[in-house]
């Protein structure tokens, strides 16, 4: 197993607590496991706590406090945590996926967030919120537009989706911003920085069929999954519960078209899209 990361203190309050703890645990001689028994959580969490793959809790931050007499300094650093440009049920998620090597994902409705065009975006969150101010719009397409850096890297993370054929018929915005999603995600399957393959609606009933799930893979700590419904996510981290999510993932595989065919069909409903746009 790959040795704990060194993470620098000074890049931010997650890197600080994660160093903190670290620091405080080996002085004391506590093993993760029996930090974790203290805090009533898993040694893996203690574990992707001193990582900075999961954010601290206040309630924990607390009982760090008070188990080490850190004067306040966990709350304090907690304190700084709690800030988010992301809903509640996903700002975690959003930050370990950004420490992430490996992401794999399934998408039954939308373009998966990290794929996302500005265009398409704004319609996406303009549906969620139809009353919304538009400086609140622009806010959150300005969050996910950050996300999609991510990809940035050339080679890391590693993502992989599943799109349901849902994904290219429900139209999201226009002709045109349809067009256009679906070509950019074209162009990142031609450009070898993602891998994607079609669940078709031919392929009928699958083990996905409550909502999205992601699953990341990290280089210092255990992996997570991340199921999704409606506003209600949650971030996972017990190995049994995570095998599981990942024997999901690869029926859902093993369903899809293959890689080829799939851009082909990508590229065919874009094309569908272009012409319905020059009609209009």
């Amino acid at each position: 197993m790959p040795g704990p990361k060194k993470l620098d203190p000074s890049s931010s309050p997650r890197a600080l607590l994660g160093a903190e703890l670290r620091h405080r645990r080996e002085q004391a001689g506590l093993s993760q496991t029996e930090l974790a028994e203290r805090l009533f959580v898993s040694g893996s969490f203690v574990g992707q706590l001193e990582s900075g793959v999961r954010r601290m809790q206040m309630e924990q931050a607390l009982m760090l406090d008070a188990l080490f007499n850190a004067d306040g300094f966990f709350e304090r650093n907690c304190k700084a945590l709690a800030k988010s440009k992301y809903p509640d049920h996903f700002a975690e998620a959003a930050e370990a996926e950004a420490r992430a090597t490996e992401i794999r994902e399934y998408a039954p409705q939308l373009v998966p967030g990290l794929l996302q065009t500005e265009a398409y975006a704004r319609a996406v969150f303009r549906s969620y919120q139809p009353t919304a101010a538009e400086s609140m719009i622009e806010d959150l397409v300005g969050g996910r537009l950050e996300r999609t850096q991510l990809l940035s890297d050339p080679t890391t993370p590693m993502l992989w989706v599943v799109l349901d054929e849902g994904v290219l018929r429900r139209r999201v915005g226009s002709p045109k911003v349809m067009a256009e999603a679906l070509r950019h995600v074209a162009s990142l399957i031609r450009q070898h920085r993602i891998i994607a393959q079609l669940l078709p609606f031919a392929a009928g009933a699958h083990p996905a069929m409550g909502g999205s799930l992601k699953l990341m893979a990290f280089s210092d700590a255990p992996p997570l999954a991340y199921p999704d419904a409606l506003g209600s996510g949650r971030l996972l981290d017990d190995p049994a519960t995570v095998r599981q999510y990942e024997l999901t993932y690869d029926l859902l595989v093993a369903s899809a078209l293959p890689p080829t065919a799939s851009l082909a069909l990508i590229e065919s409903v874009a094309e569908d899209y272009e012409h319905e746009a020059d009609e209009y």
